[in-house]
């Protein structure tokens, strides 16, 4: 049985119930509306629709059974970058192009299918379709992911993602250069009112994010950027670049792909025209371990595809 209380706080004003479960239980929207709909989710105890938009301060109480073995993904082999591994979790470095977990629509072979085939049953306390999961990365951003491989590990690292207990470092190569060596982002993300599946910066009624930026090269019309997040909202560093005319290199959602045209340098232009996706990495992850207790910390090398426009540039500069 999952078990879970919280209260809406005053900056979920506005929010929708499900919207508020999903982004609680770090399950998709589609199931957090289905909970609601079946009467397992109570707001000050009373049932409730999805649409339903919770004052501040009310309660939300969730209880619900993990989903039956009907619904559990099949093992497929995949070839993957495991990093560490314990009896605990497990580290591993994310290949571009790689999606987590499944979504809606289309299925296609995902992160945690390879992961049972390599590991064996993980667990499912963020629902049947995410085993071992406590944090995702986009499809088209590579680097570092952890996988937790007990009930109690999964529970810890979630809550250290959700209480900004975990450092989080990521590389990208973005236009341009910040006028300031280093700084912080500091601007409310919420989803793009016309595109669903965007996000944008906005003045009212988002969630706060805030991402520190220091400047590791300038190569002139790109540059090297190490970010590190202080939240962790859905596309936080990309729509955070963007929103300060740096986006990131292969965006395609974010203004960072037809951008291109306008680099003078023959062959960084041609180099930087072919890039097929985002030039985001996450570099590097530190916590606390939480079945040791101690500090540890890991390192994903930059994906070759990345490595190699970041030696052409230096060619350049």
């Amino acid at each position: 049985m999952i078990s879970r209380d919280f209260l809406v706080g005053a900056r979920d004003e506005g929010l929708r119930l499900d919207e508020l479960l999903a982004r609680d239980l770090g399950v998709s929207r589609s199931l957090a509306a289905r909970l609601i709909r079946e009467g397992k989710v109570l707001v000050d105890g009373l049932r409730a629709k999805p649409s339903t938009r919770p004052r501040p301060g009310a309660g939300i109480a969730a209880r619900f059974e993990e989903p039956g073995d009907e619904e559990a993904l099949a093992p497929a082999p995949l070839d993957l970058d495991v990093l560490f591994e314990d009896r605990d979790l497990a580290v591993l470095n994310k290949p571009p192009g790689l999606v987590v977990h499944p979504g809606a629509g289309k299925h296609e072979v995902t992160l945690v299918e390879g992961l049972l085939a390599r590991f064996g049953p993980l667990p499912t306390l963020l629902g049947e379709d995410r085993p071992g999961v406590v944090h995702r990365l986009d499809r088209d951003t590579s680097g570092l992911i952890i996988i937790a491989r007990t009930h109690g590990a999964q529970a810890e690292l979630c809550a250290m993602f959700k209480d900004r207990r975990m450092d989080k470092e990521y590389l990208a190569l973005a236009y341009g250069a910040p006028k300031e060596g280093s700084g912080a982002i500091s601007a409310a993300i919420a989803r793009h009112p016309a595109r669903r599946k965007k996000m944008a910066v906005v003045e009212e009624g988002g969630r706060r994010a805030e991402t520190i930026y220091e400047l590791v090269e300038d190569f002139g019309e790109i540059s090297l950027i190490r970010l590190n997040l202080v939240t962790g909202r859905t596309h936080q560093i990309r729509v955070h670049l963007a929103h300060i005319g740096h986006p990131v290199v292969g965006d395609l959602v974010y203004g960072g792909r037809a951008r291109y045209r306008t680099i003078k340098e023959t062959g960084i232009r041609d180099a930087v025209k072919k890039v097929g996706r985002q030039m985001l990495h996450a570099h590097r992850l530190s916590f606390t371990h939480p079945g040791t207790g101690e500090a540890v910390s890991f390192t994903a090398p930059i994906p070759e595809d990345m490595a190699g426009l970041i030696d052409l540039l230096r060619s350049f500069s």
